[in-house]
């Protein structure tokens, strides 16, 4: 990619949106690789691409839409996973095919041309407006703001639950609030990454993270850096190959999790153990 092309408005933006979207996306993946929650972001991120194609649909803000079914979405998935007597993956699969089945519905009834649906379905970093950049920058600084002021709680609940609950941390305010902050990040991140392959980005990024350090606080960092590694790379890859955006932006962050993976020392600590005689 050559240095002239920086001085277009298209490509600042898209620049812009991969920090910031790297960063946020990578900061939620901590929490939802941390504690377990996987298929529930994957589940959100369904909803909150309906929501959009819904938006299209009906004539109003897709970001409106996703923003509400996403919300909605974590508000009707939360209690399936945090109470016993339920079998979380039976019904959180249950709604996400929900979601799935609503989202190619809606892109069913619209008429004529579906170009802005499928830009959604696949992400688009090089058309990311002006009102897309302010509502990604608020989303980051607001994540970012209430990790800082809240990181002990945060840390507490994700160590340690039972504990954060019994010193008086209201645990299930903080799980609901890392469910609704998933939302709005999938919501924000929705335009240049793409409905059906933002999930990969606050997944991967995150997982890899985690094979390189015990740390919550060095997991946030290196999970950051690798986020927007894979945003600015991916565009890159993008421009220089014509290829969809979003998906090189996943399929880079995808190769990150598999060097991570390789040269984790988690992985060697566990080899070694594995080769250590019993008793």
């Amino acid at each position: 990619m050559g240095i002239e092309v920086l001085q277009y408005q298209f490509m600042q933006n898209a620049i812009l949106a991969g920090l910031l979207a790297g960063i946020t996306c990578a900061v939620i993946g901590v929490f939802v690789v941390t504690m377990h929650l996987s298929f529930i972001g994957v589940c959100i991120a369904h909803a909150a691409f309906a929501g959009a194609l819904l938006g299209l649909w009906l004539g109003f803000n897709p970001l409106l839409g996703a923003l509400l079914f996403s919300l909605v979405g974590a508000a009707v998935i939360g209690p399936m996973a945090d109470r016993g007597e339920l079998n979380p993956d039976t019904s959180i699969g249950i709604v996400f095919s929900l979601m799935l089945g609503l989202a190619f519905l809606f892109m069913g009834l619209m008429p004529g041309a579906r170009g802005e649906a499928l830009s959604l379905f696949w992400g688009s970093i090089l058309t990311v407006t002006g009102q897309h950049l302010i509502f990604l920058a608020i989303t980051t600084a607001v994540i970012v703001g209430l990790l800082v002021v809240f990181y002990k709680e945060i840390q507490a609940v994700i160590c340690h639950r039972d504990v954060a609950v019994a010193v008086g941390i209201p645990a299930t305010v903080v799980f609901y609030g890392l469910l609704f902050a998933t939302g709005v990040t999938i919501t924000a991140s929705l335009q240049s990454i793409g409905g059906l392959l933002i999930y990969s980005l606050i997944l991967n990024p995150a997982a890899a993270a985690y094979q390189l350090t015990y740390s919550l606080k060095r997991m946030l960092l290196i999970a950051s850096v690798f986020g927007i590694i894979s945003c600015w790379a991916g565009l890159a890859v993008s421009y220089v190959l014509d290829t969809p955006s979003g998906a090189s932006i996943v399929i880079t962050s995808s190769i990150i999790f598999g060097l991570a993976t390789l040269f984790s020392p988690k992985r060697k600590v566990k080899q070694w153990r594995q080769v250590q005689p019993a008793g």
